[in-house]
């Protein structure tokens, strides 16, 4: 990545995109947060400059700059993604840590996070703002959803369908072909052995709605 990125939050998946880029030596603007507290401090010694919505920064997008998107709440990204294309014209890049496996033979969307030492095998596919945890595993022709989130060390088996805005937590098994809907929620260490309903949760081994 040639241009320096402008990362859009300083917390939690900030703090991973950051040091997802850092791992591939690539150069980080600054982080914008919302949290007055964060703002004129440093997170690994990159600069916490503003608000998500500091249009002289924001300006910089484009022939300068890239961004991402890494507020902690799956609503604020969405907002902030779909501000950054209408606005800005700009669509965040992906956050790849060096650490990861991920195909050249597996299709990714915009604005991901792959973590240390998960692997995207070849035909998977995910979609727009996924965050894919350190050590997850997502096996060839699973796709997951735009927002989705796999928590760390999930496997999802092969031809696993995550829904929009799904969650499935740390450690969690998804069996090959199971169907996780729209923001059902799945939880950590579970182990999935049938679909699941749109914004339904699931707990436990075999999983069974709580």
């Amino acid at each position: 990545m040639e241009n320096p990125v402008i990362i859009l939050g300083a917390q939690s998946v900030g703090t991973a995109a950051l040091d997802a880029f850092l791992s591939n030596d690539v150069v980080v603007y600054c982080l914008l947060d919302d949290d007055q507290k964060l703002q004129g401090t440093e997170l690994l010694d990159v600069p916490v400059m503003g608000n998500t919505d500091d249009g002289e920064l924001l300006k910089l997008l484009g022939k300068k700059c890239e961004v991402y998107v890494a507020t902690d709440d799956v609503a604020s990204r969405r907002s902030l993604t779909q501000m950054l294309r209408t606005e800005y014209e700009a669509v965040p890049v992906n956050a790849i840590h060096a650490r990861a496996s991920v195909s050249v033979h597996a299709t990714l969307g915009h604005g991901n996070y792959v973590g240390p030492n998960a692997v995207v095998a070849a035909t998977a596919t995910l979609g727009d703002g996924c965050l894919v945890g350190p050590n997850a595993v997502v096996e060839a022709r699973a796709n997951v959803g735009d927002y989705a989130q796999l928590g760390s060390g999930a496997l999802l088996g092969t031809e696993v369908q995550v829904g929009v805005q799904a969650f499935v937590g740390a450690g969690a098994v998804v069996v090959a072909g199971v169907k996780i809907g729209d923001k059902a929620r799945v939880g950590a260490g579970s182990v999935v052995v049938a679909d699941v309903p749109a914004g339904q949760t699931v707990f436990g081994n075999p999983a069974v709605k709580v």
